[in-house]
């Protein structure tokens, strides 16, 4: 089984079972990162992230199978992985801006915006077999997402309560 994890984890192996490993891999970072966020009824939600880390782990896979066709082919070239990953970052964050709504000069789903890119990056890093960086990754964006998440609406919520209590509004115009 070690060899199996090494195979996996081995960015330059771009074998059918290391890869397939690393798009599940991959798909489920993005479904955890994104249950909380379909719970809550959010734009981007389980599949979208889903989808988000799944397209980012098959671009860095490519990326790796296009490095080693190169070296195969050609002798002296030196094919730059960090491009691809600037690439997909850059259109993860067309995304994540895409999901950010301005409406009266209030901005919103900040978070899901956080969410699509924070997927994006857990792809990555699964497609290039950095599967711990991928755990940890999702890890702490679900605590975020969820956990604290969880935190900052109970604060919210008890201060309503409490401007509630006293009469006051948000609107200013007293109970």
């Amino acid at each position: 089984m070690q060899s199996f994890y090494d195979s996996v984890t081995n960015p330059t192996d771009v074998s059918f079972a290391a890869m397939l490993a690393r798009m599940i891999a991959a798909m489920v970072c993005g479904g955890i990162i994104g249950l909380d966020r379909e719970r809550r009824g959010k734009p981007a939600g389980f599949r979208t992230l889903m989808l988000v880390s799944l397209a980012s782990a098959i671009f860095m896979i490519i990326t790796f199978k296009l490095m080693q066709l190169s070296s195969e082919i050609y002798e002296n070239v030196n094919p730059d992985p960090i491009r691809v990953i600037e690439a997909v970052i850059t259109g993860i964050a067309f995304l994540g801006a895409g999901a950010i709504i301005q409406s009266r000069g209030n901005v919103r789903h900040m978070t899901t915006g956080a969410t699509i890119w924070l997927a994006g990056s857990a792809g990555v890093a699964c497609g290039a077999g950095y599967l711990v960086i991928a755990a940890m990754t999702t890890v702490l964006g679900f605590i975020i997402v969820a956990v604290i998440g969880a935190l900052e609406h109970a604060i919210q919520n008890g201060s309503k309560d409490s401007g509630e209590r006293s009469g006051a509004r948000r609107d200013g115009k007293g109970g």
